[in-house]
C-alpha cells in the first residue's frame, strides 16, 4: 500500500491557503492537532454491520484547519467510508461498518506541509448480532407433588417459542440412583419443550473434587436419567482463573466425547479469564444481586466477552425483590454493553456478608410475568405490566 502522503495530494489552492496558515514561506513547522471526536469514550457497545459515525477534529497553529484538509483513519474494525475524509471548519467525518466482534481502536491522522501528526487512539467495542434470550432455571427445589416443577412444564407448554432450560439437581449432583420423583418432573418438563442440565460441582478446579469424582458425577446423569432427558451439564463452581484452564479442558473433552451435541454450561459467576472461553459451551458471567447488575460492564476486563455470541454467556440475578426489579435486570441483560442470552430473575434473597438466604429455593414470586416479559423482549414488544 502506498503511504498516506501518495495517496490523497493536497491541491495547489489549498497549499496557499495552508502556507498563509503557517506564516507564509517562512519554513517554520505547522503545529498540528488532531482529536478523534466520535465515537466518545462514552459512546455504547454497538452491534456488527451497524453504522458507527466517525469524526476528528484538526487545529493548525490552534486554529481549525482550512477547509479541504485531509484526514486518514484507520481501525481494524470494519470499513471506513470514507477512508480519507476532508476537513469543513476544521472538522472532518466517516462511517464504520464494523465486522469484527471484540475491542477496537479508532486513530486519525493528517500531514500538511510534510508534518504528520496522529491522534491517541480512541477505544469502542462492537458485539455479535444477538440471538433471542434464554431463560436459565436453577432449579434446585425437590419435585413433591404440586411442586414448581408442575408450574415450570406448564409455564413452556404455554409459550413454546420461549426456550427455557432448567438445571436438574438431585443430591446435589451425587447420586448412585435416579430418585423416581425426578425422573418424571424432569420428563415432563422435556416433553412440555424444555431442556435440562444436570448439576455437576467442581470445588473450582481446586483439587478438593477430583477430575474422577466429577467425571463419575456426569457419568451417572447420561446413565440413569439418560439422553432423552439430559442435554447437558452444568458445571458449578467453576474457577474463574486461568491457571485452570486444563482442569475444565480435561472435562470439557470428557462430556463432548460421551455425545458432542451434550451442551456444557460452566458457572464462575463472574467473568473468567478469557482462556477459560474454550472449556464451555457457554459461560455465566455473572451471578449475584439485582443492585450489582446493574452497574455489569465487561468491557471493564477488557472486552474480551463482546467476541462471543451472547448466546455463549449468561446472568443468574437474585434479590430483585419486586417485578419491576426483575423488569429492570432483564432490560439490562438485553443491553449490548450486558451482552447476556441465558438469564434467570428472582426476587428470592442471598446476602454475601452473613452467608445467609437460598435464592434457588424456589421460582420467584413473579415467574408468570418473567416468562412473559423475556418473550416480549425477544419479540422487540413493550414488556407487559406488573
Amino acid at each position: 500500500m502506498l503511504p498516506f502522503s501518495a495517496v490523497q495530494r493536497t491541491p495547489i489552492w489549498l497549499c496557499a491557503s495552508l502556507l498563509a496558515a503557517c506564516g507564509g514561506g517562512s519554513g517554520t513547522a505547522p503545529s498540528i492537532a488532531v482529536e478523534v471526536t466520535a465515537p466518545s469514550a462514552q459512546a455504547p457497545v454497538l452491534e456488527l454491520q451497524t453504522p458507527l459515525p466517525v469524526g476528528a477534529t484538526v487545529e493548525l497553529d490552534a486554529m481549525p484547519a482550512p477547509d479541504a484538509t485531509l484526514v486518514h483513519f484507520s481501525s481494524s474494525a470494519g470499513l471506513l467510508s470514507p477512508a480519507t475524509a476532508s476537513t469543513h471548519q476544521g472538522q472532518a467525518s466517516s462511517s464504520l461498518l464494523g465486522t469484527v466482534p471484540g475491542q477496537h481502536t479508532l486513530r486519525a491522522e493528517v500531514e500538511v506541509a510534510g508534518v504528520r501528526a496522529t491522534s491517541s487512539t480512541q477505544t469502542f467495542y462492537l458485539r455479535q448480532t444477538p440471538v433471542p434470550l434464554e431463560v436459565l432455571v436453577p432449579a434446585y427445589f425437590y419435585p413433591s407433588t404440586g411442586s414448581d416443577w408442575t408450574l415450570l412444564a406448564s409455564s413452556v407448554a404455554a409459550l413454546p417459542g420461549l426456550k427455557v432450560t432448567a438445571i436438574l439437581n438431585p443430591s446435589n449432583g451425587i447420586f448412585t440412583n435416579a430418585n423416581s420423583r425426578y425422573l418424571a418432573a424432569g420428563r415432563d418438563f422435556v416433553h412440555a419443550g424444555g431442556q435440562l442440565l444436570g448439576y455437576v460441582h467442581t470445588s473450582y478446579g481446586s483439587g478438593e473434587r477430583t477430575l474422577a469424582d466429577i467425571k463419575t458425577n456426569i457419568d451417572r446423569y447420561l446413565e440413569l436419567y439418560g439422553r432423552e432427558l439430559i442435554s447437558g451439564i452444568f458445571l458449578d463452581e467453576m474457577s474463574n482463573k486461568g491457571s485452570t484452564l486444563e482442569f475444565y479442558q480435561q472435562l470439557y473433552r470428557y462430556i463432548k466425547a460421551k455425545d458432542p451435541s451434550l451442551r456444557v454450561v460452566g458457572n464462575p459467576g463472574t467473568i473468567p479469564a478469557s482462556e477459560l472461553a474454550a472449556t464451555a459451551d457457554a459461560l455465566i458471567t455473572f451471578e449475584g444481586q439485582a443492585a450489582n447488575f446493574a452497574q455489569y460492564d465487561p468491557r471493564k476486563t477488557g472486552g474480551w466477552l463482546y467476541t462471543l455470541s451472547n448466546s455463549k454467556q449468561g446472568a443468574l440475578i437474585h434479590t430483585a425483590s419486586t417485578c419491576t426489579a426483575m423488569q429492570a435486570a432483564l432490560r439490562t441483560a438485553a443491553t449490548a454493553q450486558s451482552n447476556s442470552g441465558l438469564v434467570y430473575v428472582t426476587h428470592r434473597p442471598y446476602d454475601y456478608a452473613s452467608n445467609t438466604g437460598n435464592p434457588w429455593a424456589s421460582l420467584p414470586s413473579y415467574w408468570a410475568s418473567l416468562l412473559s416479559s423475556v418473550h416480549a423482549l425477544n419479540q422487540g414488544q413493550p414488556l407487559p405490566n406488573c
